[in-house]
């Protein structure tokens, strides 16, 4: 089997499955487990962002879709030497993967017979689903029938932890310059380990908002997860923000990409990594999670 997986989280998916052997092609930010790119070629490029604060992102991102430009690559050529037999792609987000039509395109234009499995979770569940999706089309059905029930056994867990305590409001950003507020699945994260998220819509796209929403929204507790950052990246927005984000409110930055924000098995430890910093059940480990104020 010749596995080609177009986005960070399949990747992910497919070595916590144990088929990593199999995977030929990734992305240029398929960055998990470590090391996962070396030896395995790079057939999605992207923009380059290096050195561009949030804000310069967000134009140059905003300027390239105006404009019906792409924002990812394929790099078809690479691609037709892979011969995959399997294909992994995502039709979420154009701003965070290849669309899954360019990559219908592609294959029609390659003559390439892949199956292709889309991913397309708006929801926690969906994500467990896509799970099992890409075990059986991996031939990694039991494997991946486990990890989901390993996966529920933790959430599970994390449900008696918080069971009856009070839920502090919490305001998750997604981006911090325009400011968005998290959707998809994540409201569902702040929801499971013991709070109400606010300013929000749970299972929908992640929104645009003010600062004048933001600062009068409540939040006790204002979570920073700066999409495609790690915890430091998300350390150095909060630090930028705080003049912004309501009086009095706990500031946490977030491994966004490990935890947060990208639809794979590690979504599990992102419910684990609020439930502690939320309740106290357990301790953050500051690879994830850093206190800001």
């Amino acid at each position: 089997m010749r596995i080609v997986s177009l986005l960070p989280s399949a990747t992910e998916i497919v070595c916590a499955l144990g088929r990593g052997d199999d995977l030929v092609g990734v992305t240029f930010e398929c960055d998990h487990p470590a090391g996962v790119r070396d030896g395995r070629v790079i057939v999605v490029g992207g923009l380059a962002t290096e050195g561009l604060d949030a804000a310069a992102i967000d134009e140059l991102v905003r300027e390239r879709v105006a404009a019906g430009e792409d924002l990812y690559v394929l790099d078809r050529d690479r691609f037709r030497t892979l011969d995959p037999t399997v294909v992994l792609t995502q039709d979420l987000c154009r701003v965070c993967a290849l669309p899954g039509a360019e990559v219908s395109d592609a294959l029609a234009e390659l003559g390439c017979t892949a199956a292709v499995v889309t991913l397309d979770p708006h929801t926690l569940h969906d994500v467990l689903d896509g799970v099992l999706a890409v075990g059986r089309a991996i031939d990694a059905e039991a494997e991946a029938a486990a990890l989901v029930e390993v996966a529920q056994q933790r959430l599970a867990a994390v449900a008696r932890a918080v069971a009856g305590r009070a839920q502090p409001t919490v305001l998750v950003l997604e981006w911090p310059d325009p400011p968005f507020v998290a959707g998809h699945w994540v409201p569902e994260l702040v929801e499971r380990a013991g709070g109400a998220p606010v300013l929000c819509r749970p299972g929908d796209r992640s929104v645009p908002t003010t600062w004048e929403e933001v600062a009068g929204s409540g939040a006790e507790v204002v979570l920073v997860a700066s999409c495609g950052f790690d915890v430091e990246g998300s350390a150095a927005h909060a630090r930028d923000l705080l003049d912004r984000l309501p009086v009095g409110a706990a500031v946490w930055a977030l491994d966004a990409n490990g935890v947060v924000v990208r639809p794979g098995p590690r979504l599990v430890d992102g419910v684990e990594v609020l439930a502690a910093l939320l309740h106290g059940v357990g301790v953050p480990d500051p690879a994830t999670a850093v206190r800001i104020r």
